[in-house]
């Protein structure tokens, strides 16, 4: 870096005094206003159903992959089921769901909902709080409820499976997390001269910078972000999800991350691709409202037809992106019902035009939903 022998940003002299590039950004950030704005013209003109059908999509994606990243699992119909609850959006029999996917829900619906809301020291420790219900992160007992202390030694961002994994950068040491985190907050809840994508971008980047707990610091600086983006779009109901995108260009992500915090102040490259991958992710949540569309026409058409559980649950999967081909020994493991009864939900549903065979037949009998009249 540009700062004499210091290693990271945090050591430069003129940290946290950030710099960059406007000239060179504003063509990006004309073209992310573009595509927010066409995005937000097609969902006007649908009513407020499909709306808030494709804000759960969206959401929904953002709270899985936003645990993906840290390599956590959770299952898409308990998160699903979890959100739809707390925004009333009706999706007919709801998954359980256990504390922990209920936490990243809190935290994610959080941030977008109360986007106008100050953040405050006890509001991240009640997002950090959320995300660690028991007070473990797998099997190790993590500090919950204040900053790290680093008892077991400097804090580093890395990437990659245990035993291979890439050291990034390393944190702030401890002692100035009290300081350090004071004026992020500062900053994050006054007026500033930064336009407000770009403060989406900065506020990511600082709190990942500051890394002030022993985990899940990732999940919330990219909930800041949402936060901030909330605050650019005027709506605290979200359609796209940045997060998601971030997942799919993670190895970028994290090489992008690691170039920034080994050089000076001028942070205009990470700026650069915090605005293309916001693009990429608007751009993507138009698929999404295709798929919400789609499936929203397909229940309307067959909304008088007679189905049972399995055949709702089996329907949606399909209008979902199935993974591969649909036969009926995989209807019956899905719906855990017996091999005869998986045959006779499909038969049903052939007789009623909503299935039909795929080509392939014989041991290789699958099928897919039937195109719906114009």
């Amino acid at each position: 870096m540009n700062s004499g022998d210091n290693e990271y940003i945090w050591q430069a002299s003129d940290w946290p005094n950030w710099s960059f590039d406007l000239v060179s950004l504003a063509g990006r950030m004309a073209e992310v206003s573009r595509a927010q704005g066409l995005l937000m013209g097609r969902l006007a003109d649908v009513g407020r159903a499909l709306r808030d059908h494709a804000s759960l999509s969206a959401l929904t994606e953002d709270v899985v992959k936003t645990s993906e990243i840290e390599g956590q699992q959770l299952n898409l119909e308990a998160v699903r089921s979890s959100i739809a609850r707390r925004l009333g959006v009706d999706i007919g029999a709801l998954a359980p769901v256990d504390r922990h996917v209920d936490g990243v829900v809190e935290m994610v619906l959080d941030a977008a909902a109360n986007c106008l809301a100050p953040v405050s020291r006890e509001r991240l420790l009640g997002w950090h709080a959320a995300l660690f219900p028991t007070g473990y992160s797998g099997l190790s007992r993590i500090k919950v409820g204040g900053w790290r202390d680093d008892a077991t030694g400097p804090i580093q961002v890395v990437s990659g499976p245990i035993g291979r994994q890439r050291v990034h950068f390393e944190a702030p040491p401890a002692g100035r997390l009290d300081a350090e985190t004071s004026r992020f907050l500062d900053w994050l809840n006054s007026a500033s001269n930064e336009p407000p994508l770009l403060k989406a971008g900065l506020g990511h980047l600082w709190f990942v910078t500051l890394h002030p707990f022993d985990d899940g610091n990732g999940r919330i600086a990219r909930a800041i972000g949402d936060l901030l983006l909330a605050r650019a779009d005027g709506s605290p109901q979200r359609f796209y999800s940045l997060t998601a995108q971030i997942q799919r260009e993670r190895k970028a992500y994290y090489d992008v991350l690691e170039r920034t915090q080994k050089r000076s102040m001028d942070v205009t490259e990470w700026l650069a691709w915090f605005l293309n991958s916001l693009h990429r992710a608007i751009d993507q949540a138009q698929h999404t409202l295709d798929a919400v569309l789609v499936k929203t026409r397909f229940w309307q058409h067959w909304a008088t037809t007679p189905l049972n559980e399995r055949q709702v649950k089996l329907l949606n999967k399909l209008l979902d992106g199935f993974d591969g081909r649909l036969t009926s020994s995989k209807w019956a493991v899905i719906a855990k019902c017996s091999p005869d009864s998986a045959l006779r939900d499909i038969n049903e549903l052939r007789a009623r035009g909503v299935l039909r065979k795929t080509n392939a037949g014989g041991r290789s009998t699958s099928y897919e939903l039937n195109d719906l009249p114009e």
